[in-house]
């Protein structure tokens, strides 16, 4: 990491900000014997809540390598009995789509796809890259999360399991990856010309603000757990596991279960001078699975997500030629600063909001997202 990162200090002895949180969350999410005993209380409340019913939980899943490791580890290890829910906005890799029909079904669970509306979906990737900001695929995200919460409400499942581990990912930069429902909605509102559906407990579709997630976790009860935080996965090995247990098939790079991001991988690189390379390779570094020798040249080679073809698919699939794309581009940039937001409300709302993700209403990375990763 270094200073491209807006936000990043470091101490006099060399430190940034972000491996000191990484030490602070490495005590708040340990592993070994003490991460077991966590991992075991969260498992027994998760069975206690869904005995009876037939699901006890709601997992994410796109057929990466993460969301694929976080089923199996589910339901084989923990002996779970999930329900794994993808979301699907029209640019799905294909390998991806075929390691999760073929996970859930060596797995015995039911795979659940939550399709969105195109025209909506079309709609707001347009919109965010006429924003000029960075994190282009706000609807997707949004989409996902609030998909896992639609199901988790429509059938009575008080959890929702986190498939991510801080030690393999790390934590995006804020500005780089800025996540809030208020802000998709401004964006929308002024890029926009698709009118979005209503929010529905049921079918939320691109609604998830703060009375949106209020109404989830408060008055429906659900929480997000994020098992993968006490659980030495250590990405390196776990490849031939998926292999051997799933059959399961590298989609070609760390996101690419989501062809959009070769897209997002061109404009960050050379429009925001962004390389999200930075942030996961310093987490593994941290987590002593890389060595920074290894990261730095890594950092240095060409990514499988810059593949040309891909890029010009994803622009077709758009509707739009390669010069209306490099017209709507060449927009100066700029951040979520720049448009209406909820975040200096959260900023407001700290204590309550540093509660709820000890609590688990919210994912316990949020409070760190919000106050600690940048600005």
């Amino acid at each position: 990491m270094d200073t491209s990162v807006p936000g990043i200090t470091f101490s006099n002895s060399g430190e940034c900000n972000f491996c000191s949180l990484h030490d602070k969350m490495e005590k708040q999410f340990p592993l070994g014997e003490r991460g077991e005993e966590i991992t075991k209380m969260h498992v027994d409340k998760i069975k206690k809540s869904g005995k009876g019913k037939k699901y006890d939980c709601v997992v994410g899943i796109s057929g990466g390598r993460d969301s694929s490791y976080t089923i199996w580890y589910v339901k084989k290890i923990l002996g779970l009995n999930p329900i794994a829910v993808h979301f699907n906005d029209g640019f799905g890799n294909p390998v991806a789509g075929e390691n999760m029909i073929n996970a859930c079904k060596k797995l015995g669970v039911e795979l659940r796809t939550i399709t969105s509306d195109w025209r909506e979906s079309k709609d707001l990737k347009l919109a965010f890259l006429k924003a000029s900001t960075p994190d282009m695929e706000e609807g997707t995200d949004i989409g996902i999360a609030s998909s896992l919460f639609g199901v988790a409400a429509k059938e009575g499942i008080k959890y929702v399991i986190i498939g991510q581990s801080f030690r393999t990912e790390g934590i995006a930069p804020l500005s780089w990856n800025y996540l809030d429902g208020r802000y998709l909605k401004a964006v929308h509102k002024r890029f926009g010309t698709v009118p979005l559906r209503p929010w529905k407990p049921e079918d939320p579709g691109f609604n998830l603000g703060i009375k949106e997630m209020f109404y989830y976790s408060v008055v429906k009860g659900i929480r997000t757990v994020p098992l993968l935080y006490y659980h030495n996965y250590v990405r390196a090995d776990v490849d031939a596991l998926l292999e051997k247990e799933l059959g399961w098939t590298n989609p070609g790079a760390h996101y690419f279960d989501d062809l959009y991001q070769s897209l997002m991988f061109l404009l960050n690189t050379n429009k925001f001078g962004i390389d999200r390379r930075l942030f996961n390779y310093s987490a593994l570094v941290r987590s002593g699975q890389m060595s920074r020798e290894n990261a730095l040249e890594k950092a240095k080679a060409q990514y499988a997500l810059s593949d040309p073809k891909i890029i010009d698919l994803c622009i077709k699939r758009l509707g739009l030629t390669r010069e209306e794309f490099d017209k709507i581009t060449s927009a100066p940039p700029k951040t979520f600063r720049d448009y209406p937001n909820s975040y200096n409300l959260i900023r407001l709302f700290r204590i309550p909001v540093w509660i709820m993700a000890r609590l688990n209403f919210i994912p316990g990375s949020a409070y760190d997202k919000y106050f600690n990763c940048g600005k």
